[in-house]
């Protein structure tokens, strides 16, 4: 798609019925906020975005693979260097185990520098009889349950635009300075891996890696330039069109549309309809786009979104995440495969194991005994995980990526995992506002059990 249809403009969305979008009380204010947000510098390029859109192409024929992951919604307080550092740590040695295991090379997407808005199943909450609106992330209002912090302010989009700016800014000069350096792996480390049941296994691989750099090294004669870095991209759902369309540019010298506030914007289950604002929206952009398919959405309406958004079916230009739970995987992933394969479309297919997983429980121990809280199981996760390798494995398809909801802090929002947490446990260190994340460890073990998956051939 070298060129935005010519019914289209970045803000044609309007004209469409739009799901998900805040009711903000003053909307001359909105129009102002948009106005300062579309003059603001961008936080990415086009060039890094194409760069993207080409690594998806080769992990939609096996010789990449997508490692996406973050936090389910991030929050303006935790956007600082130690939040950020544990985040680009454990998603760097999770893509150290998948390329040292699967033998591919690995793209690395983040769930952040601009994840700061969430879809509602509902527009209001009610406690106790009191009903505000729901929160949907910083980037609308705040989660705290109180008329005042509930109301949805269109300056949060501006806190959002320069916490992202600052996130972005920080990794990359963690990135550029050697910290991702494959010399030096041990730079990564978490203080957990020194406790964890994992820890022989993970050095072991270190080792194994820096052995092998240094052979090839001394083979040839001189460093191995390009392993001193890594690339890293970034993602966030395109929820909140008026900040979407705001950082959508023209660039110069190169045709198009591009929104430079993220490389990978995705479409959520929730605002998937063809004649949506939102399908509308992404129609026009030149960026790679990842689309979440779920036990709820129609197959029809699918194959239509696709048309709309990639009618030449260009390489690297779909990520289809699909998220249908342990339960259901096995009904729905094979229709799903099934009905791609009829369209002759090569996309490439990735498992996000969160979403169809998550359950209620009552938390029972510490002050927040008695309050209902989501969490997931680690062997739910997995298992919808070896089902989908397998499915695809029988289909002849490729599953190419995985998508987690994760985070490189010691929190108890999900169970399971070789610490056996229970529900129990969950009132140790439950941080999230809206979804469970796996923690630091549980991340690990998962990539190492995927690694060890790919390693046998069997992915």
């Amino acid at each position: 798609m070298a060129n935005a249809p010519s019914d289209w403009h970045r803000l044609s969305w309007r004209e469409r019925e739009t799901l998900q979008q805040p009711s903000y009380p003053d909307r001359q204010r909105v129009e102002e906020v948009f106005e300062h947000l579309a003059s603001l510098p961008p936080l990415v390029t086009s060039w890094e975005i194409e760069t993207l859109r080409d690594q998806l192409a080769e992990a939609a024929l096996g010789n990449r693979f997508l490692l996406q992951g973050g936090d389910c919604a991030e929050r303006f307080d935790e956007c600082n260097p130690d939040f950020i550092t544990s985040k680009l740590k454990i998603l760097l040695q999770m893509s150290l185990v998948l390329v040292h295991g699967g033998g591919r090379r690995i793209t690395r997407v983040g769930r952040f520098a601009g994840q700061y808005a969430k879809p509602r199943s509902a527009n209001d909450e009610v406690r106790d009889g009191v009903t505000l609106p729901s929160y949907r992330g910083d980037n609308v209002n705040r989660p705290e349950f109180t008329p005042e912090h509930r109301v949805p302010d269109p300056e949060r989009l501006l806190r959002g635009h320069e916490y992202s700016a600052l996130t972005l800014n920080f990794i990359r000069a963690l990135i550029d300075g050697g910290f991702a350096d494959l010399h030096h792996p041990e730079y990564w480390n978490l203080e957990f891996v020194e406790h964890s049941p994992l820890r022989a296994e993970y050095e072991r691989m270190v080792e194994s890696i820096g052995d092998s750099l240094r052979f090839m090294e001394t083979v040839v004669g001189a460093q191995a330039g390009q392993i001193n870095r890594v690339d890293f991209f970034t993602s966030h759902e395109a929820l909140l069109l008026l900040h979407e369309s705001a950082m959508t540019r023209s660039v110069p010298r190169r045709t198009g549309w591009w929104n430079l506030g993220t490389h990978m914007p995705w479409l959520g289950v929730r605002t998937a309809e063809p004649d949506g604002g939102h399908v509308e929206y992404l129609r026009g952009i030149r960026n790679p786009l990842g689309l979440k398919v779920g036990p709820s959405s129609d197959l029809d309406k699918l194959v239509k979104v696709l048309d709309i958004l990639d009618p030449d079916d260009q390489p690297g230009r779909i990520t289809l995440i699909h998220r249908f739970g342990a339960s259901n995987v096995s009904t729905y992933l094979p229709a799903l495969i099934d009905r791609i394969k009829d369209t002759g479309r090569t996309l490439l297919f990735s498992c996000d194991p969160m979403h169809g997983n998550t359950e209620t429980v009552k938390m029972m121990k510490g002050p927040g005994a008695g309050r209902q809280v989501k969490t997931r199981k680690f062997g739910h996760i997995l298992a919808e995980l070896e089902q989908s390798f397998e499915i695809h494995q029988r289909a002849g398809t490729i599953l190419g990526g995985v998508h987690f909801e994760l985070t490189g802090d010691q929190v108890t929002e999900c169970t399971g995992g070789a610490r056996g947490l229970e529900d129990d446990d969950l009132a140790t260190s439950y941080r999230s506002h809206v979804d469970p994340r796996l923690n630091y460890e549980q991340s690990l073990e998962m990539a190492m059990l995927i690694a060890g998956r790919m390693a046998r051939g069997k992915a």
